[in-house]
């Protein structure tokens, strides 16, 4: 009886450790998705989608130390004064602690700004919070532009 008692036990460990770890997985291609879509909104000025990812209190540092909330991004986004070729991510990767998750990757941002091109590349961190109607975008660090010569 003992043994069958243990057997049971590590069973349901290890099928509460597996369904932990699936979990975890999921929430990781959740995110990814969802900062993907995100990038996808912004190059192509998709103000609904923005509104619907950010959180109401979401912050972006950029790594010149301007902050910018939801409000200024969507009114950008309504403006259409950026007109992008390229809002593309690379090197993604997302790491999940709970109800937080980090996604770090390189984007590379290439268009028109007020009819003057850009081009440039930046790592970025962006950060996500599950609520009860799902992930947020609450937080982003973006760092300097790279170098060109260091081809990021």
């Amino acid at each position: 009886m003992k043994s069958l008692l243990a057997f049971t036990l590590v069973i349901l460990v290890i099928v509460g450790a597996t369904k932990e770890a699936r979990s975890s997985v999921d929430d990781e291609e959740a995110v990814a998705a969802l900062d993907t879509e995100y990038q996808a909104a912004v190059k192509n000025n998709d103000v609904a989608t923005i509104d619907r990812i950010l959180a109401d209190d979401f912050v972006l540092v950029t790594g010149l130390g301007k902050t910018y909330s939801k409000r200024d991004l969507l009114q950008e986004a309504r403006s259409k004064r950026m007109h992008y070729e390229r809002q593309e991510d690379s090197q993604q990767k997302v790491r999940v602690w709970g109800d937080t998750a980090v996604v770090t990757a390189l984007l590379w941002a290439k268009g028109t700004l007020h009819g003057k091109a850009f081009d440039y590349k930046l790592w970025f961190s962006d950060i996500y919070l599950k609520t009860e109607k799902g992930w947020r975008y609450v937080f982003a660090q973006a760092s300097t532009r790279i170098p060109e010569a260091s081809g990021g």
